[in-house]
């Protein structure tokens, strides 16, 4: 967990300085594998019994909201650019 954690900053941190559009999706895609595993072992850990449900409430919610963030940053990243 606490590899695909922190890596999630380090992939959007690439992203942020990439060199092209379709760089900067690629590594804001690698941020949002990282935290679906990253849920996927807060859960484990809550299932099992390992850690409480009260200590685990916040960071489940902010891993929540991160992948609602990247989920909208991805997908306005791809739509087509719009000129007015």
């Amino acid at each position: 967990m606490l590899r695909s954690g922190t890596s999630v900053g380090a992939n959007y941190r690439e992203a942020y300085r990439g060199r092209s559009k379709a760089e900067f999706i690629a590594k804001c895609g690698d941020s949002l594998r990282e935290l679906e595993e990253t849920a996927y072992w807060l859960e484990l850990l809550l299932e099992a019994g390992i850690v409480p449900p009260e200590k685990l409430g916040e960071l489940r919610k902010e891993c929540d909201e991160l992948i609602a963030i990247f989920v909208t940053i991805l997908k306005r990243s791809k739509e087509p650019f719009e000129t007015s």
